[in-house]
């Protein structure tokens, strides 16, 4: 078992349970919330689907269909692809715990509770937006018909039951809208919620991992230091050389543990990454365009919503998750700069030669690798970013 407090998760942890994918709560009624939410997502992506059974196949509507379709996508992979390596995750828990509980100098723990408390404002943070603007959407659906009642307007000044994404459900439009717009605002909140909740989770995995990094890279420089001012290595002190032995073993021994952990933790998942970076580009060209040509003619207020909502979240995505892969990349770095600076000429052979177990090994790049050809970095963001807008200049000119 894990003990949360120490961790500091208990925030991920609610909201990993509010959709579901908590790893050590899956009782009957969790398994039912999980069918229910994933009915929910696949039910409102096929019914953007049926457009295509009732309207004429043009160009418009396809982008019109695909720009929120693969957004529901998105949320629905990454939502299945956890659920199924959900002991993955516990496992992962787990090892993050045994690696706390070894824990015995109080400087190296403090290291690992201050990244934890990165991790934690983060997700406070996350949940603080949930609650900011969650709202919203039902606000918007729901405020024209308010607005008309209160000002108790025989025309009414707010439109009502307008068409803000292509869909069809074989009924009247008018008299099930609200249900219909009711299901949407559920199918977007499970969605973003199931998005947080999973990139938070994977984001406090990277953050350890960079706590155990930067734990290496401290018993490497300040700790060896100290050691070698105690007494003269030269002189054949007995203690002070196994003093360095043990702080040199350990450093190599967490230097290992962070790699492993930060690898892990992300291997299961490549192949629901390498569906998403695909999707997300995709998505993002289209609404690119989409949003291009409501600007470019006169265009209405609603119909930008949706689109300034999917590329919100696409690009969040995008950076944040590129940025816990930078982290990993810099802190690995800096294990290799510390032991190259470090003063090992002055040490025993024995003791060299253990100083270049951390060098061989961090002058190999260390990263988050996907499919062997995208690397979790701000330079990876950047051309994900520039190749969907590559995309959507290409549509565009085939459109004019």
């Amino acid at each position: 078992m894990i003990c949360i407090d120490s961790l500091q998760i208990s925030l991920n942890r609610m909201l990993l349970l509010a959709v579901g994918l908590w790893p050590y709560q899956q009782s009957n009624l969790v398994q039912f919330q999980l069918i229910l939410f994933l009915t929910i997502l696949t039910s409102f992506i096929i019914f953007q689907f049926t457009a295509f059974l009732t309207s004429k196949c043009t160009a418009d509507l396809f982008i019109n269909v695909f720009s929120s379709a693969l957004l529901y996508i998105f949320f629905f992979i990454k939502y299945i692809s956890f659920y199924i390596n959900i002991k993955v995750v516990k496992y992962l828990l787990e090892q993050l715990q045994n690696i706390y509980n070894e824990l015995t100098d109080e400087n190296e723990i403090s290291i690992l509770r201050k990244y934890g408390g990165y991790a934690e404002r983060l997700t406070a943070l996350t949940i603080l937006l949930i609650v900011l603007i969650a709202p919203g959407p039902t606000i918007y659906v729901f405020c024209p018909h308010f607005f008309n009642v209160l000002l108790s307007l025989n025309e009414s000044r707010y439109p009502l039951k307008k068409r803000i994404i292509v869909l069809e459900y074989f009924v009247d439009w008018d008299k099930y809208y609200y249900l219909i717009m009711l299901h949407g605002v559920l199918a977007l909140f499970i969605g973003i919620v199931v998005m947080l909740a999973i990139g938070i989770i994977l984001m406090v995995y990277q953050l350890y991992a960079c706590g155990m990094f930067r734990i290496a890279r401290i018993v490497c420089s300040y700790r060896i230091e100290q050691a070698m001012a105690v007494g003269n290595l030269r002189k054949g002190n007995l203690q002070n050389k196994n003093l360095i032995y043990k702080k040199l073993i350990r450093a190599v021994d967490m230097h290992r543990k962070a790699m492993k952990f930060s690898d892990l933790s992300i291997s299961r998942f490549k192949i629901m990454l390498s569906f998403i970076i695909v999707i997300g580009v995709s998505c993002t060209t289209l609404n690119f365009f989409r949003l291009f040509q409501e600007l470019s003619v006169e265009y209405d207020v609603a119909q930008l919503i949706l689109p300034l909502t999917s590329l919100t979240i696409l690009i969040s995505c995008t950076l944040i998750g590129n940025f816990a892969g930078q982290q990993i990349i810099d802190h690995n770095n800096d294990v290799f700069a510390t032991a190259y600076n470090i003063e090992w000429y002055t040490t025993s052979l024995s003791v060299q030669k253990m100083i270049l177990f951390l060098l061989q090994r961090s002058i190999k790049p260390f990263n988050i690798n996907i499919a062997g050809l995208i690397i979790g970095s701000l330079e990876n963001a950047a051309t994900l970013i520039s190749t969907a807008i590559s995309y959507f200049t290409v549509l565009r000119s085939t459109r004019t």
